[in-house]
């Protein structure tokens, strides 16, 4: 990535000078979409953007996607879609005659050339965010200096959680890794990752100890409680909220090397702040938001 992003010479690249990207986003999403449009004018394209296409597009009036993706393709040589129904992504990949990069829906992942990495030997699952665990192993790799033999804890809503669903997908691909649950039972992680980890040989464990788990492992990842996806069950929800959080207590016991991730936005599952310990420099707000450009 560094190589990309400095060209030859150490000059800023411009390897994608003449290409235009829109980014087609049905569901809100400010991180993603800047850091996607960001990218791209960085290394020197241009860009098409709709930051709320389900409201204020064709689509309002009734247009399929197939038909956005048609008369969008149009305009441009590769489309960002972030879009609330699940399979969308699939459908404009198939719709499309030009590269369509899933930012994300609520199913499998449809990314371009990355989708190799997570649709191989037919293995499909729900609820993926592919190049966000991208993103993630590639933040882990430069903040511990490996990916193979890693103890990573993913923590919070494991159930609707997509990066973590992805992230636990992707570095299972590598050698020797041992993850760590640490959820309310409302939010588990679901078993299709759980069968996905048993069949690459994986060890995991499910554990409610979050200190225990801490003082394990190489990397936390801490997540949010999702409100949104408890519709009215709002008891659920204040029940899971506050279970799991990242405090003074928690970086007491992490090892001296091991970094705290977030994939943001949090609310109160971070209460220390990120520059109390030197070891704490690394949360996702300070590492993987430059990294995502």
């Amino acid at each position: 990535m560094e190589a990309v992003e400095r060209g030859s010479h150490g000059a800023p690249s411009r390897v994608l000078e003449g290409y235009l990207m829109a980014t087609l986003f049905y569901e809100p999403s400010t991180r993603t979409r800047l850091s996607f449009e960001a990218a791209m004018r960085r290394l020197g394209g241009e860009v098409l953007t709709t930051e709320n296409a389900r409201e204020f597009s064709s689509a309002a009036k009734g247009e399929t996607l197939e038909d956005t993706i048609r008369t969008v393709e149009g305009y441009s040589d590769i489309i960002v879609l972030r879009h609330f129904e699940s399979g969308a992504a699939r459908r404009a990949a198939d719709t499309a005659n030009i590269p369509v990069i899933n930012a994300v829906d609520d199913g499998l992942v449809i990314s371009w050339d990355v989708s190799k990495l997570f649709t191989s030997d037919n293995e499909l699952f729900d609820g993926h965010f592919g190049v966000w665990a991208l993103l993630d192993v590639y933040t882990i790799k430069r903040e511990i200096g490996t990916l193979d033999g890693i103890k990573l804890g993913l923590v919070g809503d494991l159930a609707n959680g997509r990066t973590v669903r992805s992230l636990a997908y992707l570095i299972a691909k590598y050698q020797n890794i041992k993850i760590y649950f640490v959820s309310p039972d409302v939010v588990k992680m679901k078993d299709d990752i759980k069968d996905y980890l048993n069949s690459r040989g994986v060890e995991w464990e499910e554990s409610s100890n979050l200190l225990e788990v801490a003082s394990q492992c190489d990397v936390i990842y801490q997540t949010r409680i999702q409100k949104e996806r408890f519709g009215e069950r709002i008891d659920l929800y204040e029940a899971a909220r506050g279970k799991y959080i990242v405090d003074k207590k928690v970086l007491d016991v992490l090892p001296k090397h091991a970094v705290i991730m977030h994939p943001l936005p949090w609310l109160d599952e971070v209460r220390s702040y990120p520059y109390e310990r030197n070891n704490f420099h690394s949360i996702h707000y300070a590492v993987n938001v430059p990294n995502e450009i």
